[in-house]
Formats: structure tokens, C-alpha cells, sequence
């Protein structure tokens, strides 16, 4: 009795059945599948990227629900002011700018609630060299009473450290403080924080 391999090509039948034929049009099949599924997944849309790298972070509160509108500026090394009319020079950024109780409204299941966060946030994305000074505003005094400010700067690179931590009170409408002034180097050390006085107040009214 003549005896036929699979792999020879023939079989008992007489039809001719190539096994690398058969391995190959199964792997071609596979390989079309997966083109396919890596085909139908679809990428994060770009659109709502948003550049979370940072250097040094500023953020300042003050106490929550309270309706008095603090505003943050920050002068860059340039000279350029970031405030709420400009919140974004070069690599420094005002995040966010909250007036106090305005519009401090969330929706949550069709119902209105109150938002009672009081906070700003400043980004310096690069390191610039140079001085960096941070003042706090007391823009509008709904309460008629002093507000404590806290204002906390932090390095965030190669690991995070607290450059200055300290609350400050604005006692009325128009007072304008100093939090701090340092300098950053080339490679990011800071050095020469202080409390000089400065208006930047001043600064963006010129």
C-alpha cells in the first residue's frame, strides 16, 4: 500500500493539497485581522491637549466662599506682567482667575451648587533666568474686612521643593502686597528670595 505524506503534497484522493499554501493564506488572514483592528482604534484627538509641563508653580488662596475678588500678577524677567487682562507672556501662565464668588456656580444632576474654592494659578513652564517677582491685589472688599492670602510657590523640577509658603493680609479695596521676589539661574536654582516691595500695579498701568 502506497502511503502519502501532508507534506509531500498529495493525499489519498489524488487532490493535491500544498501545506505551506495553507500555512501561509492562515497567516496572510491573521495579519489581515490585525491590520484591521489596529486600523478601527482611534488616537486621542488632539484638540484638547493641553502642555501640563511645568517649572515653578504659584498658587494663592484665600479663604473659601469668601466673595472678595484677590488677584494674582507676576512679573517675568523680561518685565512683561502676567495679570488677569494678560494671562499668558512667554512661559508664564495665569491658569486660573477666580473673582471670588462670581460665577463660582457647578451643575451636578441638574442642580445648582456653589463652587466655594478660592484659588489662582500661575505656571512658569521654562526656566527663564532672571528675577521673578509675585504680588497679590485685593481687587474688590465685599466683605469691608481684611483677607488672609496664602501664597505658596513651588519647584517642580528635577524634584519638587517649596521655594516660599506664607499668607499675607490684604486689610482693604486697592492694597497691594509682595509675596516674594526670587531669582532662577540658567539651570533652575533659585536664589536671592526676599520681600522687596514692588507695585506691578504700577508695572501694567505705564
Amino acid at each position: 500500500m502506497h502511503e502519502t505524506s501532508l507534506f509531500s503534497g498529495g493525499s489519498e484522493d489524488g487532490t493535491f493539497v500544498p501545506f505551506t499554501d495553507i500555512l501561509f493564506n492562515a497567516l496572510l488572514g491573521f495579519a489581515v485581522m490585525l491590520f484591521i483592528a489596529f486600523a478601527l482604534i482611534r488616537p486621542d484627538a488632539k484638540a484638547g491637549d493641553v502642555e501640563v509641563k511645568a517649572e515653578i508653580l504659584v498658587t494663592v488662596t484665600w479663604p473659601d466662599n469668601n466673595p472678595d475678588d484677590i488677584d494674582t500678577y507676576v512679573q517675568e524677567p523680561g518685565g512683561d506682567v502676567v495679570w488677569y487682562h494678560s494671562m499668558q507672556k512667554g512661559f508664564v501662565t495665569l491658569d486660573r482667575d477666580d473673582r471670588g464668588n462670581y460665577l463660582d456656580k457647578i451643575e451636578v444632576n441638574g442642580e445648582t451648587l456653589a463652587f466655594p474654592l478660592n484659588q489662582e494659578t500661575v505656571t512658569v513652564r521654562r526656566i527663564v533666568p532672571g528675577e521673578y517677582i509675585i504680588n497679590v491685589y485685593k481687587y474688590t472688599d465685599e466683605t469691608g474686612a481684611p483677607v488672609p492670602v496664602t501664597v505658596k510657590v513651588e519647584k517642580i523640577n528635577p524634584k519638587l521643593s517649596v521655594v516660599y509658603y506664607d499668607t499675607l493680609t490684604l486689610t482693604r479695596k486697592g492694597d497691594e502686597q509682595t509675596a516674594v521676589r526670587f531669582t532662577l539661574d540658567a539651570e533652575g536654582a533659585v536664589s536671592d528670595i526676599n520681600t522687596r516691595p514692588a507695585s506691578l500695579i504700577q508695572a501694567v498701568r505705564k
